[in-house]
């Protein structure tokens, strides 16, 4: 399975945690438990959103710093690792 495949198979997973919060709060049940649910679907977000970082770092920024340049490359991988790590 390809890589890609695999982190629309995690974002599929964590659509269906959202949608199973949103059922839970028009249900109106117990806020720990829904504030436990999003605790999950943030953590599993913050899972793909760093094998996507990962990627990016491994094959887009190598590929700009070999072709193109390298000190705004880095420039631009630590803007988004910053914005990236934002809360």
């Amino acid at each position: 399975m390809s890589d890609n495949k695999k982190l629309i198979n995690r974002l599929k997973r964590i659509e269906g945690q959202i949608k199973g919060i949103e059922r839970m709060i028009e249900e109106e049940k117990f806020c720990g438990d829904i504030l436990t649910q999003i605790t999950a679907a943030k953590s599993a977000l913050n899972s793909v959103g760093g094998i996507v970082l990962e990627n990016y770092t491994k094959d887009c920024i190598k590929s700009r710093v070999q072709h193109e340049d390298p000190e705004k490359a880095l420039d631009e991988l630590i803007e988004i690792i910053v914005k990236y790590s934002k809360k």
